[in-house]
């Protein structure tokens, strides 16, 4: 991986074995990368780069325009999501099992040990959102494998930094973000959608765009619904 900064603006730059120059700018904070083939010159990537400052920072800007949630610190009468309803947060201290419960659908119970750090806190959180999202993937994959006729060996749930999910077709697995334990159900369905379309269709292009349509009509709306808060929560985020 390689580093250019072009202007004020860093981009990691990666040479894999492609065809084509493949340029993103990612959530939460917009960082730049570009995909390119391996024998490009530094000189085309400069170029290719400075043709694309006015995209770069319009996409840059989005994410700076988003609302943030500010970093948590899992102390009682905050605020916290859970597939897209908002909750008040309970902290109580037990020498029994740590766990999380929702209670009266309207605040999350988080029991943990006294004297706990914000780290093991936030540990505990994880894992029950974890073993939630886990819950109910199973029904989405289930339903879109028989719409798209198309069978995964393997998904999980994993944190990442700057994608909702991600797709390896060869293998035909698939991730999903533990940050969608946050989101409404329906932004979930549609990481899931899109990352098993990837199946079918590798790139992100028209035919991708065409098969989208065709499974989930309103997948742009759920898409800037998906983007439109980003979730801080300690050195993840």
């Amino acid at each position: 991986m390689e580093n250019i900064k072009v202007g004020e603006i860093r981009v990691s730059v990666e040479r894999k074995d492609i065809k084509n120059i493949h340029l993103s700018v990612n959530p939460p904070e917009g960082k730049v990368k570009l995909s390119v083939p391996k024998t490009t010159k530094e000189d085309t990537i400069r170029l290719f780069l400075i043709s694309k400052i006015p995209w770069i920072k319009k996409q840059q800007k989005k994410f700076n325009n988003q609302v943030r949630q500010s970093p948590r610190e899992y102390i009682s009468g905050e605020s916290h999501y859970f597939f897209g309803k908002r909750y008040r947060l309970n902290v109580y201290e037990t020498n029994k099992k740590q766990k999380v419960e929702i209670k009266n659908n309207s605040y999350i119970d988080l029991y943990v040990r006294p004297n706990s750090t914000v780290e093991k806190r936030e540990d505990v959180m994880k894992e029950w959102y974890r073993e939630e999202l886990k819950k109910v993937i199973p029904d989405y994959i289930n339903k879109w494998e028989k719409t798209m006729d198309i069978e995964l060996n393997f998904w999980g749930v994993k944190q990442m930094k700057t994608k909702w999910g991600s797709c390896n077709a060869d293998r035909k697995r698939i991730w999903v973000n533990l940050e969608l334990s946050k989101k409404n159900p329906r932004c979930l369905e549609y990481v899931i959608v899109h990352e098993m379309v990837h199946l079918k269709e590798r790139k992100h292009g028209d035919a991708f765009k065409k098969l989208m349509d065709k499974y989930l009509p309103n997948w742009r709306a759920v898409k800037r619904e998906l983007n439109e808060i980003v979730y801080e929560s300690g050195e993840d985020k």
